[in-house]
């Protein structure tokens, strides 16, 4: 399996701390609406220039890993 934490980083001074692309100003959760809409992979690279091929990979692995809000759990209300 890809491993995403390689591809995507997080930066506060970038896109409010949203998750990107390494190297891109392009959100994780963009590369999996764009997938969700039915866009091709090609179709997602020529609309972010800035991605590569493993970008979307990546946001695929990031997607089906159950522990990537392990850091972060939900609040339980009473």
């Amino acid at each position: 399996m890809t491993d995403w934490r390689a591809l995507f980083t997080s930066d506060p001074k970038v896109l409010s701390g949203q998750l990107c692309a390494r190297g891109s100003r392009v959100p994780v959760t963009a590369i999996l609406d764009s997938l969700a809409e039915g866009a091709s992979r090609d179709e997602i690279l020529t609309s972010y220039p800035s991605l590569r091929p493993e970008h979307i990979e990546g946001a695929l692995a990031y997607a089906a890993d159950p522990s990537r809000g392990a850091s972060h759990p939900p609040s339980t209300k009473p």
